[in-house]
């Protein structure tokens, strides 16, 4: 097993984040008043098809001198899971965040298939698009952590999958950018992530065909005289109908995939609301690009050698999303069936559903060690191919069984909307189709 934990994450400016959010008081002003009534609603009509948001205008910066590019972490040869203590204040102030803001948010989130825009200026003082950011762009961290975002996808998952992804898409396009970009792109792009006014951008990688492979992409990027020609359709695209900055995945003229940055108001962008299953707070959609005609800047240009990083990366994030679902899950129906009697007894003393809960929560601590040593490989800089695939096949399988068996336990309960289990069970079945879209 490799030797690196969550402890070797040091986050120089995590402190004075959360120093800064301790002193306005951001706690304090948790109780949020329900989701505004003016959202809009979106429908549930597939193919409904609107033009892409209007973009704010980015100012193309020239490129001054090389990239900025975040450091691994060093390797001391101890293999230890506890979180620094940077780690656990922000994921002890995200967490306070999800079950008192983001919880009691879900249910008109859910009707209105949106985030609430007071949502997202709650989390944007909590930092949560520094997170994956170098110091140098303005962010937090001082060498690569995907660990920190893993802990940090978990516990906003543990309020909603569906919110968590709307919160979290906006951060992971402007991890793409510093990871990948060049130095005018971050210039010109990652600035705007670093605020709190914080635009809506989305990561789009997923096709709507069956038997999707992210590494055989349907969507090209033909090469023109001074750039590139896009054509495709994407698919659970994140908040894709408010987005101003798109980073989307497509094949070049060699067969390899790349990524490219794309603003809303490119010609020959649209955007199609697709109604999901689940997820349905993360107002999915579909971007369709119809003869996209771009510049060569608009290629980040390491992410041709970095895209399959990014699948991996995006794998883990999705299986950190789920862990925090899982974990409601158990949390939920653990107290319910103690409570709940049959036949004059707790239904837990029966041995059929104790196992059923038992088994749950090893299986989510299966899950969770597997998503934490992909992250932690990834940090290193070392292969972690491997390690994302088996913790993407725990996630998805045992977070499948997860909302299954919490609908099961709750009876006929679990049926109603009166309970969150059937909402889980919905979210959860997104973990083994969904790619792209995030990154920790």
């Amino acid at each position: 097993m490799t030797a690196h934990s969550a402890r070797r994450d040091p986050m120089s400016k995590g402190l004075a984040v959360l120093n800064r959010i301790a002193s306005m008081p951001v706690l304090d002003r948790l109780n949020l008043r329900g989701p505004s009534e003016s959202v809009a609603y979106h429908g549930a009509r597939v193919g409904f098809r609107t033009a892409a948001a209007v973009s704010r205008g980015f100012k193309r910066m020239p490129g001054r001198g090389t990239a900025v590019r975040p450091s691994p972490v060093s390797a001391t040869g101890v293999f230890d899971l506890t979180p620094t203590e940077d780690q656990q204040m922000m994921v002890d102030v995200v967490s306070d965040f999800a079950a008192d803001v983001i919880r009691p948010a879900v249910e008109k989130a859910e009707a209105v298939l949106e985030t609430p825009t007071e949502l997202f200026v709650q989390a944007y003082e909590l930092g949560l698009t520094l997170t994956g950011l170098p110091e140098e762009l303005g962010g937090l961290a001082a060498e690569r952590s995907a660990t920190t975002g893993v802990l940090v996808a978990e516990a906003l998952g543990r309020g909603d999958m569906g919110i968590a992804a709307s919160l979290l898409a906006p951060g992971s396009v402007a991890t793409a950018i510093a990871l990948w970009g060049d130095s005018a792109q971050q210039q010109t792009y990652v600035p705007a992530f670093t605020g709190t006014d914080v635009p809506a951008a989305a990561l789009a990688v997923a096709e709507p065909h069956a038997l999707f492979d992210p590494f055989a992409l349907r969507t090209t990027a033909r090469k023109v005289p001074g750039g590139y020609v896009l054509d495709g359709v994407k698919s659970g695209v994140i908040r894709g109908t408010s987005a101003e900055l798109f980073v989307v995945a497509a094949r070049l003229d060699d067969g390899r995939p790349g990524l490219f940055v794309l603003e809303s108001n490119t010609a020959g962008i649209a955007i199609e609301v697709d109604a999901s299953m689940g997820l349905r707070s993360a107002a999915l959609s579909r971007l369709v690009l119809e003869g996209v005609t771009v510049s060569r800047e608009a290629l980040l240009p390491d992410s041709v050698d970095g895209y399959a990083d990014s699948v991996r990366l995006a794998r883990i994030a999705w299986s950190s999303l789920s862990l925090g679902a899982m974990r409601a899950v158990l949390d939920y129906v653990t107290p319910y069936v103690k409570e709940r009697r049959a036949f004059g007894e707790p239904v837990a003393h029966r041995q059929s559903v104790a196992f059923m809960v038992a088994d749950m929560a090893i299986e989510l601590e299966g899950a969770r060690l597997a998503t934490l040593r992909a992250s932690s490989r990834a940090d290193l800089g070392k292969p972690f191919a491997r390690e994302s695939a088996l913790a993407r096949r725990l996630c998805s399988e045992y977070g499948m069984k997860a909302g299954t068996d919490g609908v099961q336990l709750l009876g006929g309960h679990g049926f109603t909307k009166e309970h969150p289990a059937e909402r889980w069970y919905r979210d959860l079945r997104a973990v083994g189709v969904m790619e792209g879209g995030l990154l920790v």
